[in-house]
């Protein structure tokens, strides 16, 4: 069976603005988008739990795990299908003491690929490395090789995930070096369509092993 984390992994922007992200997000999962993560560095507490309980309910409909970044105690009070963790944010391995076996956990890891075996053993079922591009969301951010993902994939039995300036114009040289997964913020919710934009990302994941999941239509 293929892990949920394949294809194109959506995450959310910063928006204060509930019912306009609600909007975007449906578009990219019509689209095509694989895994949501509910992301959102610049929300209060009440907003964060207002906004990843709205999105909770548009992922069941869509069939789509939903990540929650960061906040453990969020993702257990709202039982998400995972969390993700930056540098800094916890231990890997009590938070997958604390989600149990069941649940999707992704660790960031940058440009260490000792860090992603690190995360494997601790019981991260996915990891993420970047940024391999300029990005907007985080300028100032590490930039790691394209010879990272090759090596990755040799070393670690885990998804892996290429974040950091993805665009639909540049993805496949990730994809090609190894990545099962691109995650992308500003080139899918950015874009003037996003449902066109959500099914070009897609579409280059495409292939005769992969399985077609059933989608929820837009309600009447």
């Amino acid at each position: 069976m293929t892990h949920p984390v394949f294809g194109l992994y959506a995450v959310t922007p910063d928006l204060d603005d509930t019912a306009l992200l609600l909007e975007r997000v449906e578009a990219a999962l019509s689209g095509g988008a694989r895994v949501l993560q509910y992301r959102n560095k610049s929300a209060g507490a009440a907003l964060r739990q207002a906004q990843a309980q709205a999105l909770f309910d548009v992922c069941r409909r869509y069939r789509v795990p939903l990540i929650i970044n960061d906040h453990l105690e969020l993702a257990l009070a709202l039982d998400a299908d995972g969390l993700h963790l930056g540098d800094g944010d916890g231990s890997v391995r009590r938070a997958r003491e604390r989600l149990g076996p069941g649940k999707l956990l992704g660790a960031s890891c940058y440009n260490r690929l000792d860090a992603a075996l690190d995360a494997e053993r601790a019981g991260a079922d996915h990891v993420a490395f970047g940024s391999f591009f300029a990005s907007d969301s985080k300028p100032g951010a590490v930039r790691a090789p394209l010879a990272l993902l090759r090596e990755a994939k040799q070393r670690l039995r885990l998804p892996v995930v290429a974040i950091g300036g993805v665009t639909l114009d540049n993805a496949s040289q990730v994809i090609s070096a190894g990545a099962d997964s691109v995650a992308v913020i500003a080139a899918l919710f950015g874009a003037p369509d996003v449902v066109f934009a959500a099914r070009r990302f897609q579409s280059l994941f495409s292939g005769p092993g992969e399985p077609q999941l059933p989608r929820a239509r837009h309600a009447a």
